[in-house]
């Protein structure tokens, strides 16, 4: 059986297809922890966006994960906590991404997943998370079955990333991400290195770039993909 190796993906490099400048921003009223609360509290129905990776991986079979969407109480509104994965990882290498990881047995709940998972990669302890609710599942490339816990946090002082794990912690505005003027649709073309028929491979996703102090953070993939379809359920 042959295999398809195809170059790594550069998501800022990949054709700009269009932002999404027509569709409504989420209003910083919406945005509070007591109107998220209520939202959380009595879903409105809604229709979660699909992306390729969960269009093309929909009849495979699937690991359990969760990862945790980490919202920051600060004085200048709710801040988005996110991590820029080590580099000699496996999988996801240098990516960002939210804390998470795979199901464990003794987990009852995915919300206990992200919770682990988040103490154990950047410290975060539970006591100080207010799970208010899950998001849909979303179906990654590298075959998880992830499901995205929202949960606000009080404080996102002292946390110690686990070096192995991550080479940075960095907080991003909600409002930001809840903005579709950032929500940039791109298209990679791949050439697989089959020798009888290479075949261009095109794959869509979305990209928040976000640039703060001269650094710039690429927000893409499924990362984007959970952050949009929380856009989804707190705009409609």
């Amino acid at each position: 059986m042959s295999s398809h190796r195809l170059q790594p993906i550069d998501p800022y490099s990949a054709r700009l297809i269009g932002r999404d400048d027509a569709l409504p921003a989420v209003t910083q009223e919406q945005l509070t922890p007591e109107r998220l609360r209520q939202r959380f509290a009595s879903q409105p129905s809604w229709t979660p966006e699909l992306f390729e990776d969960s269009l093309r991986l929909h009849a495979q079979p699937l690991r359990g994960a969760a990862v945790l969407i980490a919202l920051v109480q600060r004085r200048q509104g709710l801040q988005v906590l996110l991590t820029r994965r080590n580099l000699h990882l496996h999988e996801h290498a240098g990516q960002i991404s939210f804390p998470g990881g795979r199901c464990d047995r003794q987990d009852l709940h995915p919300a206990a997943t992200a919770l682990r998972e988040a103490h154990e990669e950047i410290g975060l302890r539970p006591a100080g998370a207010e799970v208010l609710g899950t998001l849909p599942l979303y179906c990654t490339a590298s075959r998880y079955a992830v499901t995205p816990v929202v949960a606000l946090v009080s404080s996102a002082e002292g946390l110690q990333p686990h070096p192995d794990e991550v080479s940075e912690l960095f907080e991003v505005p909600l409002d930001f991400l809840m903005d579709p003027r950032h929500h940039e649709h791109r298209e990679w073309t791949m050439q697989s290195n089959e020798p009888v028929n290479p075949i261009p491979l095109r794959r869509r996703f979305l990209v928040m770039p976000y640039v703060v102090d001269d650094r710039s953070y690429v927000i893409w993939g499924a990362t984007a993909a959970m952050l949009r379809n929380l856009y989804r359920l707190l705009i409609a």
